[in-house]
């Protein structure tokens, strides 16, 4: 199998897939957030290589004590989780703080799938405490709140909504520079070490959204392995499967080169780009190892070599989708989490109704990839290849279909709820479903194919109603 180098050299088809339809009208096709070229419009250029410096190796959380000192922080503020707080990573960074004497102060209140309620408590700590360096030890959630918690803190006068993504918020620039944030993930999953994107429930509408920017980057990520040896065998394969489709999402968005408007100025720029040679890269290395090594990460809990290597498989994505960005199954999954009210999954010990993140992502991906394969197959049909459901004698016709049996099998082979029937969705839950998706422009108007409207957006929620 040969590894193409351009989004637009695998993608032959990327050229005529996004014109206008026949018949569609501007302000219809900008409803669901696709951005067409009108006559003042010009196509992107350009994309941009962002990411956080990364530390990987075992032990190296003993180093972030030296860090905060090396940054001169007269005062860090520690953020975690209720249930990191009682294990080793937290204990090893606070061994290393006080090693090192420095001053911090712990916030352990984060809320697993934070809310905008959650972030505005993280938020008024900061404010009140006024550290000038934030660490942030756990998982997605964790690094997600500490991000927001800097950026108002350095915004103190700023709308909760300014810089929430469009069109739930402003989606303003970020023009400050924030303070140093060092991350140091306990699971394997979310990448969120390298990116400079924060993901909340935003209650008032039962859905999720963020910040996007790449001022919202950790100054550093401490990726140590020794920090996932406590996670449960749920976690790892929720997380897991975070990686899976971030791989998979980024490596199948829309060319970077197609997306518009170009930015008027470089600021303007978003994080998510669409598909470029060098997140191409960083995607399809994660995608093969964590075909390889989540299985035995989550099978075997002494597995330490998989482990170690799901850890790097999620920052290998984080790099790739931090600049490329994620589409549907991310767009979908928002509104999979948040207008769940019953659903508890199992092995998650939390005090509210969860579908977890990677789950919820995961659920709809065998409808997802079935659908998008129309726009670029020879990558649906390189994934499917890796999978081991394909071979260079299948058809690229077949590739939807064949990526899509790879991928029910993993997740049945995972132990994965069987689509959003069993997780208490019914066909009657789409218009809601559909109605949480549509906002997400900034993910789903990085789809493959043509603007994905409310009937596709149904189609693919009934398609995933179940998987096997």
């Amino acid at each position: 199998m040969t590894l193409l180098s351009g989004s637009q050299a695998s993608c032959p088809c990327h050229s005529h897939a996004h014109s206008k339809p026949a018949g569609a009208t501007l302000s219809g096709l900008l409803k669901y957030g696709r951005n067409y070229a009108t006559a003042k419009d010009e196509k992107e250029y350009a994309f941009e290589m962002a990411a956080s410096n990364i530390r990987f190796g075992e032990g190296v959380t003993s180093e972030v004590g030296m860090d905060m000192k090396n940054l001169k922080a007269k005062k860090v503020a520690v953020f975690t989780d209720p249930n990191i707080a009682q294990l080793h990573p937290l204990k090893a960074v606070v061994e290393s703080l006080d090693k090192h004497k420095v001053n911090y102060i712990v916030y352990d209140k984060v809320r697993a799938e934070p809310t905008d309620k959650s972030f505005k408590q993280a938020i008024d700590f900061s404010k009140a405490e006024q550290p000038d360096a934030f660490l942030a030890v756990g998982g997605g959630s964790v690094m997600d709140t500490a991000k927001a918690a800097n950026l108002y803190l350095c915004y103190p006068e700023a709308d909760f909504l300014d810089f929430v993504n469009a069109p739930i918020g402003k989606g303003l620039p970020i023009e400050k520079t924030l303070k140093p944030l060092v991350a140091v993930p306990t699971t394997a999953g979310t990448g969120s070490e390298t990116t400079g994107t924060t993901i909340f429930d935003y209650e008032p509408l039962n859905t999720k959204t963020g910040i996007a920017h790449r001022a919202l980057r950790p100054l550093l990520g401490i990726v140590d392995p020794l920090n996932t040896r406590t996670m449960p065998s749920a976690v790892h394969a929720s997380s897991g499967l975070d990686v899976l489709c971030h791989a998979l999402e980024s490596y199948t968005a829309l060319p970077y080169h197609q997306r518009t408007p170009r930015p008027k100025n470089p600021l303007e720029r978003p994080a998510y780009q669409g598909a470029n040679p060098i997140s191409d890269v960083w995607s399809l290395q994660a995608l093969k190892m964590t075909i390889e090594y989540l299985p035995r990460a989550v099978k075997d809990p002494d597995d330490i070599e998989a482990q170690s290597k799901m850890l790097l498989a999620a920052t290998f994505a984080g790099i790739g989708f931090g600049n490329a960005g994620v589409h549907l199954c991310h767009g979908m999954s928002y509104p999979i989490s948040g207008l769940n009210k019953k659903y508890w999954h199992p092995g998650y010990e939390l005090d509210h109704p969860c579908v977890p993140h990677g789950v919820s992502v995961a659920l709809t991906a065998p409808a997802v990839f079935r659908f998008t394969a129309q726009a670029c197959p020879e990558r649906h049909m390189e994934a499917a290849q890796l999978f081991g459901v394909a071979d260079s004698s299948s058809k690229l016709e077949s590739a939807g279909p064949l990526l899509a049996e790879g991928l029910t099998r993993f997740l049945q082979d995972l132990g994965i709820p069987d689509g959003l029937k069993a997780i208490g969705y019914t066909s009657s839950d789409i218009p809601k479903l559909v109605k949480g998706t549509l906002p997400q422009h900034r993910v789903i108007k990085l789809a493959p194919t043509e603007a994905p409207g409310s009937e596709d957006l149904s189609r693919i929620f009934e398609d995933a109603m179940t998987n096997y």
